[in-house]
């Protein structure tokens, strides 16, 4: 109870007990559906204000990120010996050195990943291309070469690298006057600076990508889920029996048809031809139907014996043209939906002030006894079958300025207008629990 120094509370008052005779609703609190934001931004910054953000880019980045006492030093969870990792003590100063050379030296890499992805995806022409895979099949079928190829490596630098400097008419290889050593690292703030910076984001965005689409697979090979056991066998008795039948498999040919098939499925004709391939089948129906599957196969013995339901939700967003902005919920208008909406008209089950069945921290009010399934998550409908216009892979609806007119993929009109919207449906299935119900 709250005290008030204004009010004289006399020392025979008694505190009268609170109402409780009323019935409240039960509130079942779950997390908002993992939602990625695709908000690009069109604008561009002038070369000056680039290289001044870009150039203390290593000084900031590691001034928010690392947080280290200067009386304690942390322990490396890996091996305390001096091993490459832990040569050097973890330091700020060091980072930001070693961050900075990096940044300087790094560009060579990523001219070479260009390059070889250049030559796979065909960008180069097909005679290059081609000339790759002829050069790919000769070392197949004569596999001693590649121990000269590093000999083949040291010729192509100094061949790439000839300055054409020969006297006219004798076509001598020789050059007589000693040509300058070129730059060895790439000037702080320059424009090669800058990109080595931009490969550098876009690898760290990759590798993560890779991790995060692999990581759930991984977990199979851990002991983290009860198929790793199964997986186990299944592997072990097919390496013995594999064994007696190595010595009949064609080495040559095997490594012959691996290194062509990237070649032949990046071709541009073949890409063409998987597209119209895969547009007439039925994806989003299967995918749909494997992650109900891998849905039920987690439902405990109380999910199946008691009756289950579905909910739904519906996520709204906002695009607006410019600089920073994009797809949002914060672009969304004053008055009308909100970013979370159980109702499919973007009105139902929400008050002016956040309230009713979805609020701000997403409480749904259940009827007593009904529980949300523990073992799985919201799931983005991806099918659409609610919307006449189709939706995206993704199961974005999108609309326009009035959230009418769905179609499947933005309308350039829309764009013109400066303004259009989407919507996108979640679900997620729900148990009666008798025993919850006669708590209630």
């Amino acid at each position: 109870m709250a005290v008030f120094e204004y009010v004289d509370i006399p020392a025979s008052a008694t505190l009268l007990p609170s109402d409780l005779n009323h019935h409240a609703d039960i509130k079942v609190q779950t997390s908002f559906p993992p939602t990625s934001h695709a908000a690009a931004a069109d604008g561009q910054t002038s070369p000056s204000a680039q290289r001044t953000v870009f150039g203390n880019l290593p000084s900031l980045l590691l001034a928010s990120s690392l947080q280290i006492s200067t009386n304690h030093s942390p322990e490396n969870p890996r091996n305390v010996s001096q091993l490459m990792s832990t040569r050097d003590p973890l330091s700020v100063p060091t980072t930001t050195v070693n961050f900075r050379r990096f940044i300087s030296k790094i560009g060579p890499v990523f001219w070479l990943q260009d390059r070889i992805e250049e030559i796979i995806t065909w960008r180069k022409g097909w005679k290059v291309t081609a000339l790759w895979m002829a050069v790919y099949s000769f070392l197949c079928y004569y596999p001693r070469l590649i121990l000269l190829l590093p000999n083949a490596v040291i010729l192509a630098i100094i061949i790439a690298s000839h300055p054409q400097r020969a006297s006219p008419g004798t076509g001598s290889f020789i050059i007589e006057e000693i040509q300058p050593p070129p730059r060895g690292q790439a000037r702080e703030g320059s424009a090669e600076w800058l990109a080595n910076i931009q490969g550098i984001q876009n690898l760290m965005g990759t590798v993560a990508d890779l991790h995060d689409a692999g990581f759930p697979y991984l977990l199979h090979l851990m002991f983290a889920t009860p198929y790793t056991p199964y997986i186990f066998s299944i592997i072990f008795l097919s390496t013995i029996l594999a064994l007696p039948f190595l010595s009949f498999v064609p080495i040559r040919p095997l490594f012959l048809i691996g290194g062509l098939v990237p070649f032949a499925v990046t071709h541009p004709f073949i890409q063409r031809t998987f597209s119209l391939i895969f547009s007439t089948l039925p994806l989003r129906y299967c995918r749909a139907r494997l992650v109900r599957l891998i849905d039920n196969d987690g439902l405990k013995d109380r999910h199946w014996q008691s009756e289950l339901h579905e909910v739904e939700l519906f996520e709204n967003e906002r695009w607006v043209p410019g600089e920073g902005t994009g797809w949002s919920k914060t672009n969304l208008k004053t008055g009308e939906r909100v970013a979370w909406t159980r109702g499919r008209d973007g009105w139902s089950g929400i008050t002016a002030d956040g309230g009713g069945d979805v609020s701000s921290n997403l409480t749904f009010l259940l009827e007593p006894g009904w529980l949300f399934v523990e073992t799985e998550d919201w799931r983005a409908d991806i099918e659409a079958k609610w919307s006449q216009g189709g939706a995206d892979d993704s199961g974005w609806v999108y609309t326009n300025d009035a959230w009418l007119e769905p179609h499947a993929s933005p309308v350039a009109e829309w764009k013109t207008q400066g303004s259009m919207t989407r919507r996108r449906r979640w679900t997620r299935r729900i148990y009666l629990d008798p025993t919850a119900s006669a708590i209630s």
